[in-house]
């Protein structure tokens, strides 16, 4: 503990957040970090609702906060960067308006910073607020946040607890990360012509400026389970734009090559993560055409079971490593230790979600830079049109012949 806490800035960057925004600013009067020590800047990026008028409540019962409202520019990006320039504390902490802070997170943080000045930023671990999936009715729903906790839970309390001990962090949350003010103003702010502003934020740190990037997994942000299926959709699609788009930037300023692939870690992550996601999709769908090819159905069928034991055996193995670090947290790892079951689900959960960010990433190539992520439903009616277009231009062909 230092022997004096330093100010901290916290930007919420808000847009139709009047349902949400309320518990986010009682989760930061809560916390056990001084609040004469915190400045509160809520971003609100042309909300169309009542969040002012939640935001003025909110200022009324929490007046020992130092908070102030800022309208900005559309975007989140645009958000951020606006409030960055009324930041006065010694770090920047941004956290989304649609989630709520352990009592300890930005202790912990805080104390992460000040005791190895070679951390330049860092992301908080991100869990579905476990509470909010109790309360959902609908089975199928329930199981799909259940399975989506699971992947937060082993993206990064197992795999982020990795890449940030190597200092390669792939990309820090939006939901919750902080830097030294520095730092920050060190860079070239947030990317606005990305959807992914906070991987481009998380290279320019490491990549560009030579900072340590870390994680910090004992402050914990507590987001909203996903509402769905549709939702998963056009997230998981927003997420793997983000990602090619910030990929491509990087690689065409030389920061990253393909010549890297043994020595850059992130070469490897876009090779392995992204690159071979075409080939499993392609495999995938091939199976069926295997079938026409008089391919036995029980060796194919066999060869599918080994390889979904082998996910179950990775899962498993993730799973022991979550539980350990887990153990700061007494009643989230009682919660954790009852989903063992989601170790067999999992690898189904992850194949959707492969098969989402495959969509994802021929829209990014194949469409404008400005597209927005679609709807299940829209995409699937497109698709249908496309098809019954298809097979009438087929029979219009064959009465011409």
């Amino acid at each position: 503990m230092p022997t004096k806490l330093p100010v901290i800035t916290l930007i919420v960057p808000v847009y139709n957040s009047a349902d949400t925004l309320f518990q986010c600013i009682e989760s930061i009067a809560k916390s056990t970090y001084p609040t004469d020590l915190v400045q509160v800047i809520v971003a609100d990026n042309q909300s169309t609702d009542d969040s002012f008028s939640v935001f003025s409540h909110a200022q009324n019962v929490f007046s020992d906060l130092n908070m102030q409202i800022i309208h900005t520019d559309k975007g989140k990006a645009r958000a951020l960067n606006s409030a960055i320039y009324g930041a006065i504390g010694k770090y920047v902490i941004n956290i989304d308006s649609d989630g709520v802070l352990d009592a300890k997170a930005l202790m912990n943080m805080v104390l992460r910073f000040e005791n190895n000045e070679n951390i330049a930023a860092m992301t908080g671990t991100i869990l579905s607020n476990r509470q909010l999936i109790k309360k959902i009715k609908s089975p199928w729903h329930k199981m799909v946040a259940k399975n989506e906790y699971y992947e937060y839970a082993q993206a990064f309390l197992s795999g982020r607890t990795i890449e940030s001990f190597r200092n390669e962090l792939f990309t820090m949350s939006g939901a919750f990360s902080a830097f030294r003010r520095d730092v920050l103003l060190r860079t070239f702010m947030y990317n606005v012509s990305t959807v992914g502003e906070d991987t481009d934020m998380t290279f320019q740190v490491r990549q560009r400026l030579g900072e340590q990037v870390v994680l910090c997994p004992d402050a914990v942000f507590y987001i909203e389970p996903v509402s769905g299926v549709g939702e998963l959709y056009t997230q998981r699609q927003r997420w793997q734009r983000g990602q090619l788009e910030t990929s491509k930037d990087f690689s065409e300023n030389k920061t990253i090559g393909l010549m890297s692939f043994f020595k850059n870690f992130v070469v490897r992550r876009l090779i392995i993560d992204h690159t071979f996601m075409f080939p499993k999709m392609i495999w995938f769908f091939a199976t069926f055409v295997l079938l026409f090819f008089r391919y036995s159905p029980v060796i194919l069928l066999v060869s599918y079971l080994l390889i979904y034991i082998l996910y179950v055996l990775v899962c498993i193995l993730n799973y022991v490593c979550v539980r350990i670090l887990l153990r700061p947290f007494p009643d989230e790892r009682i919660y954790y230790r009852k989903l063992w079951w989601v170790v067999f689900t999992f690898p189904w959960y992850n194949l959707i979600c492969s098969i989402i960010r495959f969509i994802g990433a021929i829209n990014t190539i194949t469409r404008p830079t400005n597209w927005n992520s679609e709807k299940f439903s829209v995409e699937a009616k497109r698709v249908v049109t496309r098809m019954k277009d298809d097979v009438k231009n087929l029979r219009r062909d064959k009465k011409n012949e």
